[in-house]
């Protein structure tokens, strides 16, 4: 690898691809290439100017946009280590963020200003607006920052000035978990390079590449594969002005038509719940023809062209990742010969470990390992092969910051990251991923029961949005959030009874589903109470439950 930092990686960027556009808004002319390195170098000048220096902490929080990227490029280079935040972090979680990292400096931008204007933290030393790159007042009041006047100095640094190492710490990542306590994953410059270089060999970007950009930079997922892999093959990535709605994302997949997206599942699966599935029950003949396998094949491919179009009919490459994607969803997609892509990583491994390109996977399988990564099963079962999922390579992070004993948790000595995840492979050396090795519940005969396999078949059911499956009492409970939107549409009629009926209907479907549920799983895996959780599940940035809520 030629490239071993951001800093020269950015610079590489800049040089090779001059006028492409890189890093624009919808709808608006994109920063070009060859205007980076000048616009990072003035942010350098800035910085500098304010005493920042190599090594210092800087937070980054801010709703996605190109002067998210130009910010943390123009931190890699000094050498300064970013810490990117979530914007659904709350207060609290963001101070402790703020204390924990002992920052000297923070990105904010204006929507979420309000959520640090009032945290206590000795070692903030200032705060800039990153729409203008304007310092904010201590003592700032008014509602106004964008009134504020820029800070910028147009000076050029040249990046030779910056000694910048591969094993220097580029950024810590503070992970919004399942598990509820959230840790600093330090990843190095040769972390993140290492990764976007390897995987880009499972899809090539180049120049002739659009990414719309919709999930949160300051994950792991969109900030190697949305941004560092973009900017080193000279693509183009557009960002929303406002959050992506069906109405902001609709028109903005129509105007840019990208031959990228990365995504979640949850978002493909609310295409499928929500527009295939009524579209193919809204008609008796062709809810008959979906129930066999054959004709369902045929409608999925009709329902996929739409689905294709919909996403502005140009996609090349529909990456899911961050969460297990529905089995049944998945089929639809092999069905409809939509261009999707599955990968499977952790924060820790910045991120991804293995995954496959467009029209080469397996159904409900991640993958193989990604290249110059190694995986294995450590202590597999001798009949299923299934064990927890072990790593090693030069994307596996230093260390939990300030966290050395749980570090050793999950660090061998001899460089293998313990994953966390059970799972097993096929003849191919393709990956399945299992569950959670702290999400399994053990049964009373010392069965293992895996409960995302449980809501895999719960989610199938008529009107589920989602649900949770855990165990109260030694026995398996599964709490469901119904679709309360549909029911609402079905009894609009009976007005100041419809919620009288509402709440019948749910006590009926709770019921149907326990036998539906107990139908498809193993007698170990039977629920024996189903609730209906009135509102969404809490989750993380990549739609995750975050589960340790619901014990």
């Amino acid at each position: 690898m030629s490239i071993t930092t951001l800093g020269e990686l950015i610079l590489s960027s800049s040089k090779k691809f001059g006028k492409q556009p890189a890093l624009g808004f919808v709808g608006e002319e994109p920063v070009k290439y060859s205007e980076l390195s000048a616009k990072i170098s003035s942010i350098i000048a800035f910085l500098e100017r304010e005493g920042l220096q190599k090594g210092d902490k800087v937070v980054i929080l801010s709703a996605n946009q190109p002067n998210w990227g130009i910010a943390y490029f123009a931190l890699a280079t000094m050498g300064v280590v970013a810490v990117p935040v979530l914007p659904d972090f709350s207060e609290a979680e963001i101070e402790n963020v703020f204390n924990h990292a002992e920052v000297k400096a923070i990105f904010v931008s204006e929507g979420l200003y309000r959520k640090v204007k009032d945290i206590k933290c000795q070692s903030l030393q200032f705060s800039v607006l990153i729409e203008n790159f304007a310092i904010i007042p201590s003592d700032w009041a008014d509602n106004k920052l964008l009134d504020l006047p820029t800070n910028l100095v147009d000076v050029d640094l040249p990046a030779g000035n910056y000694e910048v190492k591969p094993d220097d710490l580029a950024s810590i990542i503070y992970t919004s978990g399942t598990t509820g306590k959230s840790k600093g994953v330090m990843l190095s410059h040769k972390n993140l390079v290492f990764t976007a270089i390897n995987s880009g060999k499972i899809h090539q970007m180049d120049t002739n590449d659009r990414l719309l950009s919709v999930l949160p930079l300051s994950h792991t997922y969109e900030n190697t594969l949305g941004l560092i892999l973009p900017l080193m093959s000279g693509s183009t990535v557009y960002y929303l002005r406002k959050p992506p709605v069906p109405s902001f994302l609709l028109p903005a997949l129509s105007k840019i038509r990208p031959t990228i997206m990365l995504t979640v599942p949850l978002i493909i699966e609310k295409v499928y719940k929500g527009k295939v599935l009524p579209g193919i029950n809204s008609k008796a003949i062709t809810k008959t023809l979906y129930k066999f396998r054959p004709t369902r094949k045929l409608l999925n491919r009709v329902a996929g062209k739409k689905v294709y179009e919909t996403f502005g009919g140009k996609l090349e490459f529909f990456g899911i990742g961050g969460a297990k994607l529905d089995p049944e969803v998945e089929q639809f997609l092999i069905d409809s010969k939509f261009p999707y892509a599955v990968g499977y990583g952790l924060t820790e491994t910045s991120p991804l470990l293995a995954g496959f390109d467009s029209f080469k996977g397996k159904h409900q399988s991640t993958g193989p390992a990604m290249n110059g990564v190694t995986l294995k099963i450590n202590d597999p079962d001798p009949i299923t092969g299934q064990g927890e999922i072990w790593a090693k390579g030069d994307n596996v992070m230093q260390g939990y910051y300030k966290e050395p004993e749980i570090t050793a948790e999950v660090l061998t000595a001899d460089g293998w990251f313990k994953t966390g995840d059970l799972g097993s492979f096929d003849n191919s050396g393709y990956l399945f991923i299992k569950g959670r090795l702290k999400n399994m519940i053990v049964g009373a005969s010392g069965e293992n029961i895996y409960p995302e396999e449980i809501e895999a078949v719960i989610n199938r059911f008529k009107h589920v949005l989602e649900s949770v499956v855990v165990q109260q009492k030694g026995r398996l409970v599964a709490l469901v959030h119904f679709n309360h939107e549909e029911l609402e549409n079905m009894y609009k009629d009976f007005k100041e009874q419809a919620n009288q009926y509402i709440d019948q209907r749910l006590e009926e479907l709770s019921k149907e589903l326990q036998v539906f549920v107990n139908s498809q799983v193993n007698k170990f895996s039977r629920v024996q109470v189903v609730v209906a959780h009135p509102e969404p599940f809490e989750k993380t940035a990549t739609k995750k439950i975050k589960r340790f809520l619901y014990y």
